[in-house]
């Protein structure tokens, strides 16, 4: 079905006709009847081949004329004269924009027009940030991936803002503000506004979730979200999260410390190292093997998975548990002496040093 554009273009086209004179030789003449002096026409090659997409760049300040030329020698349309009158037929002339469009060859007049009024297509390009990053590491993933420097990012973050209280203290103040996703900007978009959509997707994530059972036990929302980077940085497999965001939430009942592996990693700001007796006694409040409680901030970025995980923990007599598959799954225990074993036996497999 033609579009309104399309069928007052035809009979403004029709009408038009009347008053041109012959068009000679191919691409040259046509002026206007009365010899008013119009300058030439610009038509189609005539070789052109019907449908083949096309990228049309309109330069700032063109005028329906000089758009009409340029679609008219790249195939678009057959002429610049039919697309000039197409747009003085429709009364659009000032809602013409400059950019990039996408066409096809052999369009008619009026088809152009609907496309160019649609106004030109943006350009836009993917990030890609992986759950459980830390902050730091996110701002170093964003530079890798767009044209921003790192201090870009590092400026940009005071100006974002967060309804979860995320910012406001430097970089740590902002560890698990930011939702791991895959984003979509456009290419202007700013530092700032790359941030701004992950601090205000991670306010959505939060929102979404119901932490009514967790509060239930006496926890917060922003101590929901501290559990959950914890879940993230500890499980492999889906499955495991909500045994391991119970064990967590066991440990802290019974007043035992953590002893997470992954937040005296954060504490020394190192990435798959294997923990020496020194580094357990490292002097930070991240480390859950000295001091009681939470970390005072969360450890990553956590996922949706594991946001929900720590809302919906399994209820278990579970306070133990072991990485014992080399797939990424764990075993679990309720004692100490169960988790030795299944250690012992992670060991003789191979699954753990």
């Amino acid at each position: 079905m033609k579009s309104g554009v399309t069928r007052l273009v035809t009979i403004a086209v029709t009408v038009a006709v009347v008053g041109v004179v012959a068009v000679v030789g191919g691409r040259k003449l046509a002026g206007w009847a009365g010899g008013l002096g119009r300058p030439t026409d610009v038509t189609a090659p005539a070789n052109v081949v019907a449908g083949a997409p096309i990228t049309i760049e309109v330069p700032a300040g063109s005028a329906a004329r000089q758009i009409g030329v340029i679609l008219a020698e790249n195939g678009v349309v057959p002429s610049a004269l039919a697309f000039e009158l197409a747009v003085r037929g429709s009364g659009v002339a000032e809602r013409l924009q400059a950019g990039t469009y996408r066409l096809e060859t052999g369009m008619t007049a009026g088809e152009a027009l609907d496309v160019l009024l649609r106004g030109p297509i943006v350009d836009s390009y993917r990030v890609t940030v992986r759950e459980g990053l830390w902050v730091t590491e996110i701002l170093d993933s964003l530079a890798a991936q767009t044209k921003y420097d790192r201090e870009d990012f590092e400026s940009a973050l005071s100006n974002v803002d967060s309804s979860h209280g995320y910012g406001g203290g430097g970089l740590r103040s902002w560890e698990g503000g930011l939702f791991p996703d895959t984003y979509e900007f456009t290419s202007d978009a700013s530092a700032e506004e790359i941030l701004q959509r992950m601090a205000t997707t991670m306010d959505q994530r939060i929102e979404a979730v119901d932490w009514s059972e967790l509060e239930t036990l006496g926890f917060n929302t922003r101590e929901g979200v501290i559990i959950a980077s914890i879940v993230e940085a500890e499980a492999k497999l889906d499955e495991d999260r909500p045994l391991i965001a119970g064990v967590v939430l066991n440990r802290l009942e019974l007043d035992m410390p953590l002893q997470i592996d992954a937040t005296v990693l954060y504490a020394l700001g190192e990435r798959g190292k294997a923990l020496s007796t020194k580094d357990l006694q490292v002097d930070s409040p991240y480390n859950t093997y000295r001091v009681q409680g939470l970390p005072p901030t969360p450890i990553g970025a956590p996922g949706l998975a594991s946001l929900e995980a720590a809302a919906h923990p399994v209820r278990s007599k579970y306070l133990y548990y072991v990485l014992t598959d080399k797939a990424g799954g764990h075993s679990f225990a309720e004692t100490y002496d169960e988790f030795l074993a299944l250690k012992a036996q992670a060991k003789r497999d191979g699954v753990i040093p």
